[in-house]
């Protein structure tokens, strides 16, 4: 072959390299429109936070500042307010606790019980009346989603508290006004309230070790990756992608909120909340699809 055709053949392959690699470099433009579509289709009510840590030019913000019933997510900030508390001495982590399942509303005062059968958990049921390390119950309150541990953490902590820390972070609108299953509360509208925003900055305060000492959010990283629930943010993401997050769902209603560790190390935080869902698994797995085609944004 001469090397005239040489040149030739070598000049053709670079070309097709550079057009291959022009179509299927996926802009953050094309992220946007492509989750757009996604939120297009999704019947119900949804808000997207997502953040480059290391490039924070891209981002994609969609009803971030809209306000969502914050089920389960709010738990993070009992976290938060646990290691604080801790490091200003009111507390031991290593300290124990005796388990009671009696709580009061925070409209009268008046009693209520936990239901197992509302539960993730029914393993600290088992230890009622018995003393239990508070390290454990907020072990369980993140990677379980324990409603009776998280009662029994906010009462001790405080929820106004915790509310306070969050505005300390820059979260400006989320509210943990109670424990959980307190039906007097739900009935009159007060409910914990977040927006994506909101846990968009507590995860990423987590993520930089903003959100307490640096080996306290270390700590809160570990919990959060041992997380049990994965069926949106991770679900469609590769098994050996680290995630560091807490879900949230009622009725209607499904949240995931995460720091996510690519093999490349291109780390980022994503933020999915949904309200007012017609079809609960089918917006669970449409919610999916948007964190793995940032996933793909991010590893490309």
């Amino acid at each position: 072959m001469s090397k005239s055709v040489q040149y030739i053949l070598i000049s053709i392959c670079l070309i097709l390299l550079v057009s291959c690699n022009s179509i299927t470099h996926f802009t953050l433009s094309d992220l946007r429109e492509e989750v757009n579509e996604i939120k297009s289709n999704i019947d119900g009510d949804i808000a997207v936070a997502f953040l480059d840590l290391s490039n924070q030019e891209n981002q994609i913000l969609i009803n971030n500042t809209e306000s969502f019933h914050a089920a389960s997510t709010m738990k993070v900030p009992v976290m938060i307010e646990l290691f604080k508390q801790q490091a200003e001495k009111k507390l031991n982590l290593n300290d124990s606790i005796v388990l009671k399942n009696e709580f009061k509303s925070i409209v009268d005062s008046s009693l209520y019980k936990m239901d197992i059968g509302d539960d993730s958990d029914d393993i600290t049921y088992s230890k009622i009346d018995t003393k239990q390390k508070l390290y454990d119950l907020m072990y369980n309150m993140i990677t379980v989603s324990s409603n009776l541990a998280t009662n029994i953490l906010i009462e001790l902590v405080g929820a106004k508290n915790t509310t306070t820390t969050m505005r300390s972070l820059g979260a400006d609108k989320i509210e943990v006004l109670r424990g959980v299953e307190d039906q007097k509360a739900y009935d009159l509208g007060l409910s914990n309230s977040t927006t994506a925003n909101d846990l968009l900055v507590i995860m990423k305060a987590i993520s930089s070790g903003k959100a307490g000492a640096k080996e306290d959010c270390e700590k809160m990283i570990s919990i959060l990756l041992d997380q049990e629930w994965n069926d949106m943010i991770p679900l469609y993401l590769p098994k050996e992608v680290k995630i560091a997050h807490k879900t949230g769902s009622i009725t209607g209603v499904h949240h995931d909120a995460a720091i996510v560790y690519p093999p490349n190390g291109e780390n980022y935080v994503l933020v999915l909340l949904s309200k007012n869902l017609k079809d609960f698994d089918k917006g669970t797995m449409q919610l999916a699809e948007i964190s793995k085609l940032i996933y793909k944004f991010m590893t490309q």
